[in-house]
């Protein structure tokens, strides 16, 4: 049974359409992907989020807390691979056809370190670095949701 003593979100606000977080809490790719579960702020405050659905968050989204608080989504920095090339086209292909999540910013192509992937871009190509940054794939098909691999 959930601890009805925390301030509880269920309502996520949408980056550009607020001002004035009171806290941050700073969540991973995977994290920003929510629908039940209690998380702690900067500092060091918990909340319970409880959403009437699964959804994905966004650096710059906020929680409305049930006291109108507002707690500011900042993108975790991650271990990241930056992939650039001759044909960035063809490798972005090949990273699509994997069901793998990235990044796609001029010049350059991010995804979360993947061994077998990086074997596979390395074949055809592509140049690597291994990074750390915050980690904003693109959505789904239809330029909204996620994606997910094979193993959902």
């Amino acid at each position: 049974m959930a601890d009805m003593t925390l301030p509880t979100c269920r309502n996520i606000l949408r980056a550009g359409c607020w001002t004035g977080a009171q806290d941050i809490v700073t969540l991973t790719y995977d994290a920003r992907f929510l629908r039940r579960k209690v998380l702690c702020t900067s500092s060091g405050e918990r909340f319970l989020v409880d959403l009437e659905h699964t959804t994905s968050l966004e650096d710059g989204d906020a929680f409305r807390l049930s006291d109108d608080r507002l707690i500011q989504v900042v993108s975790a920095v991650e271990d990241l691979l930056e992939i650039t090339g001759p044909d960035l086209t063809r490798l972005a292909w090949h990273i699509g056809n994997r069901h793998t999540p990235c990044q796609i910013e001029p010049g350059r192509i991010l995804i979360r370190r993947d061994h077998v992937i990086r074997g596979m871009l390395e074949q055809i190509g592509a140049t690597m670095h291994e990074i750390s940054a915050p980690f904003s794939p693109e959505g789904g098909a239809y330029g909204h949701g996620r994606t997910h691999g094979h193993d959902h």
